[in-house]
């Protein structure tokens, strides 16, 4: 046998043990997502309950941030030197660009059965104003435009348009991993420049066919993603990406009780909106003095921000989500994307027939709860599914494989015949 028939044979080795998922990402996404779904129904009781009547931001801040979060976490592995030389770049952009391709899809469907379910209401109850409704006026008045700007996405109906910033953010986000991995400080400065300079000019993307831009504008929404991708890629490293600080767990915790006190003691609240306005008079920029959720105003960043730091500083927060009780919203956090897409196709369904039958109390009580039983339903057929046989057949198999280490070693081969 000569020397040339040697070969590296690998032996085949234990799996990769799997990184155990953090609870309060779930947890917390699970709330967020029965917060958009509440506020999709307008009119019900539950409205009181959900973040924007307690603060400055909602739901769809806490969305984004957990979404880079997650994607910190899931994709950011692929992207160290070491995985880039040796799987190339492309096996780490083509998961995060496959994800952001789902996410369109989702984006098209959605918007095609909300057109579905408002023209069924228009019909079944005899409301043609249903027709001009959550923007679709365009839909059925100028119908050959409004066909150009859905699949482009210039064209985002209401209740209908988180999707498209989140899909083009994570597009664009395998830079960021790269900057994040170099100078993970420097993306985040450059992030806060491209926010400011997107309401110092209005930067946004373009409407079609009507004027304006995008309500989710991603040219500013991609700053609390990429704080969240910040925070996950550290997560990953087990880092924290701002370490604890008491004197800024202090300026965060007093920020969010000045807002509470800011929106319901009618006094500091008219002394505070006074004062903003005062500020806007001198010149100072409409973004860092308004509530403006398209350019996502400063005191909305602010107490976004302020609340991530808040429940990420206290490790009991990590025990309590990891609790039995916050297992449906575990569940729901995990099947992230398929409750968001139920649950607005549900809350427009619910819109509709609230309409068609004249706004009675007795469904404004009792269509949210459903709604959300629904979508915890639908989040466990899915994890169901996942565990059949073939399915977790498949999904092993599409696990990349360990890298080569100690279970590599020289053996003599007899070549094939």
């Amino acid at each position: 046998m000569s020397p040339s028939d040697t070969k590296l044979v690998r032996f085949p080795g234990a799996a990769p043990a799997r990184r155990p998922r953090d609870p309060r990402i779930d947890a917390f996404r699970g709330v967020a997502l029965v917060m958009i779904f509440v506020d999709h129904v307008p009119g019900n009781p539950y409205e009181t309950l959900t973040l924007r009547n307690w603060g400055f931001s909602d739901a769809a801040e806490s969305f984004f941030v957990m979404s880079g979060i997650a994607a910190g976490l899931a994709y950011s592995g692929r992207f160290t030197g070491e995985n880039r030389a040796r799987n190339g770049w492309w096996a780490a952009v083509k998961p995060m660009w496959m994800r952001a391709w789902t996410l369109y899809q989702a984006q098209i469907l959605l918007t095609l059965w909300a057109i579905a379910i408002f023209a069924a209401g228009a019909i079944l109850f005899n409301l043609p104003e249903l027709l001009e409704k959550i923007n679709l006026r365009q839909v059925f008045g100028n119908t050959a435009e409004a066909l150009i700007g859905i699949p482009l996405m210039t064209h985002q109906l209401g209740y209908v348009n988180i999707l498209p910033a989140y899909a083009v953010l994570l597009f664009f986000a395998p830079l960021a991993m790269l900057l994040g991995h170099w100078r993970p400080w420097a993306l985040a400065a450059a992030s806060v420049g491209l926010w400011f300079a997107a309401g110092w000019w209005r930067l946004n993307l373009p409407n079609f066919p009507n004027p304006g831009g995008w309500f989710f504008n991603p040219v500013a929404w991609q700053l609390v993603f990429l704080v969240g991708l910040l925070i996950g890629m550290a997560l990953r490293r087990e880092q924290r990406f701002v370490p604890k600080s008491r004197v800024l767990l202090a300026l965060t915790a007093g920020y969010l009780l000045l807002v509470v006190a800011w929106k319901y003691i009618p006094a500091l609240g008219a002394f505070m909106n006074h004062q903003m306005a005062r500020l806007g008079g001198l010149g100072v920029p409409f973004h860092i003095v308004s509530h403006d959720k398209t350019f996502l105003s400063l005191p909305r960043l602010l107490h976004v921000l302020s609340m991530v730091y808040v429940l990420s500083y206290f490790d009991v927060v990590r025990r309590l989500t990891a609790m039995g009780w916050a297992a449906p919203l575990r569940l729901m956090g995990r099947q992230g994307l398929l409750v968001f897409s139920a649950g607005t196709a549900m809350s427009l369904a619910f819109q509709v027939v609230m309409d068609g039958y004249g706004d009675p109390v007795w469904m404004a009580w009792v269509l949210p709860p459903l709604g959300i039983a629904l979508s915890i339903a639908v989040a466990a057929l899915a994890e169901w599914q996942a565990r059949l046989p073939g399915k977790a057949q498949a999904a092993q198999a599409a696990e990349p494989a360990p890298p080569p280490g100690r279970d590599w070693m020289r053996a003599q081969q007899t070549p094939a015949e």
